[in-house]
């Protein structure tokens, strides 16, 4: 006996001979109603309403299986649809207009990093479908919450997944708007183009030697803004943090996840202390006593990454900011200990890295240590 499947393929060796069935299969696939309904069919009659009477023909019954299969296909290999054609990214704004003519009406603009699936192309023009919306959070895709436009953009600044040298012509566009960003009359906006544009080499170049760097950066760019709004907050003043705003960390653990054991992932990983630091110590042990621990064991466990020495440094001056906190509630074993500590610590900064900036200033709160002076309160002032 043969399986249901053996019989369905049975049928199809039956209507292989028919070419008028099978024939219709290119133009099925073409069709541009595919992904969501078949057109009616115009081989069958109307007022037919009975499925035996149409099953009685043969080519009809082929182009009923036909159908079955195609559709049985598309659904066991999403990645045909899914996954769409060629896809690529500005590295200037462009305009998307209705056809590929300089005078045709504009639909809406382009700008650097958003994502383009490419539809078709012609001499100057590529037909893309423009994905107008930030780069999610918390996964690899597109916020669901933008807009999509259908257009003609110029091909002149159009980087895509085949262009030579694409990652590296997106990182440099990406590193200038960075740059436009740092500076006082820069070019608005230009933070958020580096984001996306960062993003973009991730996202369309995962192979690329720059794709970790690239996440990374954009997660950066990210963590900076949302952290400028957290600190305008009210509840920034909170003691506690969890009485705080939080810096979304979605990015960051993304870098962590894809590209563990990299100075990226690292660099990752020592932003994500930031959320647990207090907003106002309040002239308490508790809050440094624990920041400090937090910030010398990553310090310990992380000596590669570049952000170590500063991690170590900022244990080490909570820890001297404790000899005076601890004065101040009557413990002065306790002060002696940190004082001990914080010498400690700030030592292994000059010897380990004694050619970063963060050694010199490791030296400084030695000095100040050894000499009495206060580093936290008012006898700092």
């Amino acid at each position: 006996m043969l399986k249901p499947s053996d019989k369905t393929m049975t049928r199809a060796s039956s209507c292989a001979a028919k070419p008028l069935a099978f024939n219709i299969l290119p133009a099925i696939y073409s069709s541009p109603g595919i992904k969501s309904r078949f057109p009616a069919n115009p081989m069958i009659a109307i007022g037919v309403g009975d499925l035996t009477s149409i099953a009685s023909f043969p080519t009809l019954k082929c182009v009923i299986l036909a159908v079955t299969l195609t559709l049985a296909w598309m659904f066991s290999t999403p990645s045909a649809f899914a996954q769409g054609g060629p896809r690529g990214t500005l590295v200037r704004d462009e305009t998307i207009r209705v056809s590929p003519s300089g005078d045709a009406a504009r639909l809406g603009d382009a700008g650097r990093g958003h994502e383009l699936v490419i539809l078709d192309s012609s001499r100057d023009w590529t037909h893309v479908e423009a994905i107008i919306a930030e780069p999610k959070r918390d996964s690899d895709d597109e916020d669901s919450g933008g807009k999509t436009i259908t257009g003609w953009v110029q091909s002149r600044a159009l980087v895509s997944t085949s262009t030579p040298n694409g990652d590296k012509i997106i990182f440099g566009e990406a590193a200038d708007s960075e740059d436009q960003a740092s500076r006082r009359r820069g070019r608005p906006d230009a933070a958020r183009d580096a984001m996306r544009l960062y993003y973009r080499i991730y996202d369309l170049f995962p192979a690329s030697p720059l794709a970790s760097e690239g996440l990374y950066r954009a997660a950066d760019i990210r963590w900076q803004v949302d952290r400028s709004d957290v600190l305008t907050r009210p509840s920034a003043r909170e003691r506690d943090s969890y009485m705080r705003g939080q810096i979304n960390e979605e990015w960051m653990k993304l870098v962590i996840k894809k590209y563990p054991g990299t100075k990226w992932a690292d660099r990752a990983s020592f932003h994500l202390i930031e959320n647990k630091l207090c907003g106002d110590w309040q002239a308490a042990s508790k809050c440094p006593d624990k920041e400090a621990d937090m910030y010398e064991k990553y310090g310990n466990e992380h000596e590669q990454s570049p952000d170590a020495p500063e991690a170590l440094y900022n244990a080490a001056w909570r820890r001297s900011a404790l000899i005076e906190i601890y004065k101040t509630e009557a413990n002065q074993k306790k002060s002696d200990e940190s004082k001990t500590r914080a010498l400690v610590i700030a030592q292994k900064i000059v010897t380990q890295y004694g050619q970063s900036d963060w050694s010199l200033r490791a030296q400084r709160l030695i000095f100040y240590m050894q000499q009495g002076v206060p580093t936290y309160g008012n006898a700092n002032e």
